[in-house]
């Protein structure tokens, strides 16, 4: 009898686990000292200064206590040319063999970060630099660093021969607020783009939330399209997710809306012009009003006003003009940017193409 008990109990367990919804299904976060990253792309600081590092090969995001390692240099962060030449020096290489990431500023040293990958294909490898007030670059060591980490559940596969290998995209912005990570990127699923609050200290991570959008230029209603940079933003009382899209639609989530498991329509204010990319995008106060500003890959950097957004009518037909919807002036003293972060109440830093293909670290006035 005692036998038959135990077998229908273990039935019953497994018919209970067998129905729970894929949008239930979580990933036990993992703890240790030493993280092993296969890659490293987009940085996010939390405000005590954990770095969350994402990992898009290994579809994981990492939580870096910095320790020691984050303090001894000069506060704030200076202008270095040439960084790409100096970071391949640190690390035994030429500067075509290496790719900058990211850029982020740490909360309290206000220490420039930069993530790199050294190497192409299977031979990759991430490596993380911090640059100080006097231009000192120290090359963070990993192994040394305690660390959480989590895996995403339904990351797409690997696919080399697509025409963007969507494994590089599982994980495409982060930003920190309010105790959650918020993490923007690609799943494995028909309605392919996500977004996911993940709490932090980590614990579990759920399947995210599907988020689509109406792209006016496009002409449709868009899945699979990831968010490219994004921002949270109080609009009214309440908090918002801002997103850039490739192509380039800005659109607004409000985060009462972005329940894991649901499938959420945003609300796309602008229409920035066809072949273009947002890269970044950061908010900054100036004469007394907020601004985003944003780089893009073809169409330089945009500031934003963002007094307009609150009340900007939804764009939910097609865009026959280049642009539409809420306005913007193109900065046109900042060029090639390709990451950039606010570097204090002034002054912005960018990671910023020269005409010659190299790399600068530049401190940039907020315009």
């Amino acid at each position: 009898m005692n036998s038959l008990r135990l077998k229908l109990a273990f039935l019953v367990a497994f018919i209970v686990i067998a129905s729970l919804s894929p949008s239930s299904a979580l990933q036990v976060a993992q703890t240790g000292q030493g993280p092993t990253l296969a890659s490293i792309g987009p940085l996010a600081f939390g405000a005590e200064g954990t770095l969350f590092t994402a990992d898009n090969q290994g579809a994981a995001i990492f939580a870096l206590d910095l320790g020691e390692q984050a303090n001894g240099g000069a506060a704030g962060a200076k202008s270095l040319d040439a960084l790409d030449e100096k970071l391949a020096a640190l690390l035994g290489t030429g500067a075509r063999e290496i790719a900058v990431t990211d850029l982020v500023v740490h909360p309290r040293t206000r220490n420039a970060y930069v993530s790199v990958m050294r190497g192409q294909g299977a031979g990759a490898a991430p490596a993380l630099f911090r640059i100080d007030g006097a231009g000192a670059i120290v090359n963070v060591t990993l192994q040394s660093l305690k660390f959480q980490k989590v895996e995403l559940p339904n990351a797409p596969a690997a696919n080399t021969a697509a025409r963007t290998n969507p494994r590089t995209q599982v994980i495409t912005d982060m930003a920190f607020a309010d105790g959650r990570l918020w993490v923007a990127g690609l799943s494995n699923e028909e309605f392919a783009s996500k977004l996911r609050a993940i709490p932090y200290p980590f614990a579990t991570v759920d399947r995210g939330v599907s988020v689509e959008i109406y792209h006016g230029n496009h002409k449709a209603v868009e899945t699979r399209s990831p968010i490219n940079a994004f921002v949270p933003y109080t609009l009214n009382n309440q908090q918002h997710l801002i997103a850039g899209y490739t192509c380039t639609p800005l659109v607004k989530f409000p985060i009462s809306d972005l329940k894991a498991g649901e499938k959420v329509r945003g609300t796309t204010i602008a229409e920035f012009g066809a072949g273009n990319r947002v890269l970044d995008m950061i908010v900054y106060r100036k004469g007394g009003q907020e601004f985003l500003l944003t780089a893009n890959n073809s169409r330089g950097v945009m500031k934003i006003p963002t007094h307009t957004f609150a009340s900007a009518a939804p764009i939910t037909t097609p865009v026959e003009t280049e642009t539409g919807g809420v306005p913007f002036e193109k900065v046109t003293s900042m060029t090639g940017i390709e990451q950039l972060d606010k570097l204090d109440d002034n002054n912005s830093i960018v990671v910023a193409r020269t005409v010659a293909g190299g790399l600068n670290l530049q401190v940039a006035a907020l315009p």
